[in-house]
C-alpha cells in the first residue's frame, strides 16, 4: 500500500515538476564548484502562457528528465510519515566533476558503511591494488647451538584481515615434512603492529562483543570471530542453554542470560565482550526451532591466534612443549616477550584489491580496519591524517568529515553527501580508477554500482551510474527516519531515477547488505 501510494506521488509531482520548474539543478560549468548553492525547490513557478503567437518551449533549455524524476522522488520521499524529523541529502556530480543536482548535500549525516569507500578508495591509491600483508613464523633463538632448548616459536602479525586455519595447517604440515618433530618452548602471538586499542575509541560497549565488531590487532585469526551455539527452551522466555564456542576461545568464561523468543523471530542476541576481557555476556533472546548460533568477537586476537597455531602443530604430529601466548599476556605478566631472531615461514596475504572486493561485497568492518589502520603504520601518521592529506592534495574539499575510525560503525562519524559523491568521481577518475569501479558492487546489469551502509536509523548509498552523459557519481544519506521500509521505497525510487527508468524500480533487494541484515551487521539494534 505504501508503496502504491509512493507511485502515484511520484508520478503526480513528475507531471507538476515537468510542466512548472527545473529544482535545484546546478547550472553545468567547464569546473567544479562543489559549493555553489542549489536553486531553491520552493521558489514559486511561473504562470504558464498559452496561445497564439507563443511559441513552444526550447528542447535545448528544457531541463534534463533525470534531475526532474530525481527531485520528484526525494520530494515524495520527504513527505512520507515515517521521513518527519529526518534527514534527507543528495548529491550527484556529473562526468567532468561538476555539481548537477544537490539537495542538502553540505550537511554532514551519520554514513554508516558507505564511509568505507573512504577508507578502500584511499588504500588503492596509497598502498596500491598489488599491496600484500605479511605474517612471519620465526624462533626466538638460532636453530643451531646450546639456546635452540629453550627457543619459542614466535608468530608476528602484519595486520593481515585473512589469516585462516587452513594457513596454520599448511605451515604445520610443511614444518612436519621439513622434519621438525618438537617446539622447545612456547608459541607466542605478537600482534603489536597496530598500535592502541583492539577497538576503535568509538565503538559501542554493544558492538564490541558481537561479530560484526571483531578487534582489530596485528595479528588476526579467521577475522578474530567464534559462534557462539544455543539451544532454546520449550516456551518462550524459558533461559536457553549455552553449548559453546567454536572454535575455542582460551582464557575466557562466558555468561548466558539469554532467553527464548518464538521461533522465526531471528537473532536477538547481543554480545558483551572487551578488550583482553575472561568474561563475556550473551544477553537478549534466541528463536526456538532447534540449535542456533551468532557470531561473537574474540576478546584477545594474540593468543587466540598462538592457541590455535599451537593445535595445529599438534594436530600435525609435532611436539610443542611449552604453552600459547599472546605479546600482549605476557606485558601484563611484566614478562619480555621474545623477538624473532630466524624466519622460518613467511605468509602473504591475497593482493590489497581482492580485499577490497570483499570489503565491498560483504561489509566487513574487521577488513576494513585492517587496511585503516596499514594506512597510518605504512605513513607512519595518524591513519586520519594520511586520508586527510591525500584528499586534499586531489581536491576534495573534506569541510564536514568527522573520521573516527575506517568502517563507519562508529555513529562518531560523519559525513556531507557532496564528499561521498566527490569522492566517487575522483575515485574513478584516478590511478586505480577501473579497478575501484569494478570491485563495487553492481545492479541493473552493471549500469549502477554503489556501496550501501546501514545502522539504526541510517541508511546511506555512494557510487557511480552509467548515462549517456558519462559516469554520473552519486550519494544517497537518510539519518534518523522512522520507517525502514520508506527508507527502502526512496531507494529504490532514486535508483530507478539515476537510471533513467520510468518501469520498475531498483529495490534494496538488488543492493549488499539490504534491509535487517545490514543492520544487524552494523549494530545489535534492528529497525
Amino acid at each position: 500500500m505504501v508503496k502504491n501510494l509512493v507511485i502515484v506521488a511520484l508520478s503526480v509531482a513528475l507531471i507538476v515538476l515537468i510542466g512548472l520548474r527545473s529544482g535545484k539543478v546546478v547550472p553545468k560549468s567547464d569546473s567544479a564548484p562543489a559549493a555553489t548553492p542549489a536553486f531553491s525547490s520552493h521558489q514559486p513557478s511561473e504562470p504558464e502562457v498559452s496561445g497564439p503567437g507563443v511559441s513552444d518551449p526550447d528542447p535545448v533549455n528544457a531541463p534534463d528528465p533525470r534531475i526532474v524524476a530525481i527531485e520528484a522522488a526525494l520530494d515524495a520521499g520527504e513527505a512520507m510519515p515515517g521521513m518527519r524529523g529526518a534527514v534527507l541529502g543528495f548529491c550527484l556530480i556529473g562526468s567532468e566533476g561538476e555539481t548537477l543536482y544537490e539537495r542538502r548535500a553540505d550537511l554532514a549525516q551519520i554514513p554508516a558503511s558507505s564511509l568505507k569507500t573512504l577508507t578502500t578508495a584511499t588504500a588503492l591509491e596509497v598502498l596500491g591494488p598489488e599491496f600484500r600483508f605479511q605474517t612471519r613464523l620465526g624462533v626466538s633463538a638460532p636453530a643451531e647451538g646450546p639456546a635452540k632448548i629453550e627457543a619459542d616459536l614466535v608468530l608476528t602479525g602484519g595486520g593481515d584481515p585473512t589469516l585462516s586455519y587452513a594457513d596454520f595447517e599448511s605451515w604445520a604440515k610443511g614444518l612436519a615434512e621439513a622434519g621438525v618433530t618438537t617446539i622447545p618452548g612456547r608459541v607466542i602471538g605478537d600482534g603489536r603492529l597496530f598500535p592502541g586499542s583492539i577497538f576503535a575509541d568509538f565503538w559501542n560497549w554493544g558492538d564490541i562483543g558481537n561479530g560484526y565488531g571483531s578487534p582489530v590487532s596485528g595479528l588476526n585469526l579467521e577475522h578474530n570471530r567464534f559462534a557462539a551455539l544455543f539451544f532454546p527452551g520449550q516456551k518462550e522466555g524459558d533461559p536457553t542453554e549455552f553449548l559453546g564456542a567454536v572454535p575455542e576461545v582460551p582464557g575466557v568464561d562466558f555468561w548466558n542470560e539469554t532467553l527464548s523468543a518464538p521461533e522465526g523471530s531471528g537473532d536477538g542476541v547481543v554480545i558483551h565482550g572487551g578488550e583482553r576481557t575472561g568474561v563475556m555476556h550473551f544477553r537478549g533472546a534466541v528463536p526456538m526451532g532447534g540449535e542456533f548460533s551468532v557470531m561473537g568477537a574474540v576478546p584477545d586476537p594474540e593468543r587466540f591466534a598462538a592457541h590455535h597455531l599451537r593445535l595445529a602443530l599438534l594436530a600435525a604430529g609435532i611436539t610443542v612443549t611449552g604453552e600459547a601466548h599472546g605479546a600482549g599476556e605476557l606485558f601484563l605478566k611484566g614478562e619480555p616477550v621474545p623477538a624473532m631472531v630466524e624466519e622460518l615461514l613467511g605468509h602473504d596475504s591475497p593482493p590489497l584489491l581482492e580485499i577490497v572486493e570483499s570489503i565491498h561485497a560483504t561489509s566487513d568492518n574487521h577488513e576494513t580496519e585492517c587496511v585503516y589502520r596499514m594506512l597510518g603504520v605504512e605513513a607512519g601518521m595518524p591513519s586520519e591524517e594520511v586520508v586527510r592529506r591525500h584528499w586534499e592534495q586531489r581536491g576534495l574539499e573534506l569541510a564536514g568529515l568527522r573520521l573516527v575510525d575506517g568502517s563507519g560503525l562508529a555513529r562518531a562519524d560523519h559525513i556531507t553527501p557532496r564528499i561521498l559523491a566527490r569522492l566517487q568521481h575522483l575515485a574513478v577518475n584516478g590511478p586505480a580508477g577501473e579497478a575501484y569501479v569494478n570491485s563495487l558492487p553492481a545492479a541493473a546489469g552493471g549500469a549502477i554500482r554503489f556501496k550501501a551502509g546501514a545502522m539504526s536509523a541510517v541508511r546511506s548509498y555512494a557510487g557511480l551510474v552509467e548515462t549517456e552523459q558519462g559516469r554520473l557519481a552519486f550519494s544517497l544519506m537518510m539519518n534518523h527516519y522512522g520507517d525502514g521500509g520508506e527508507v527502502s521505497d526512496i531507494q529504490g525510487a532514486v535508483f530507478s531515477a539515476l537510471l533513467g527508468d520510468s518501469g520498475e524500480e531498483t529495490t534494496e533487494a538488488e543492493a549488499p547488505n539490504p534491509g535487517e541484515a545490514a543492520v544487524k551487521e552494523e549494530s545489535p539494534v534492528k529497525e
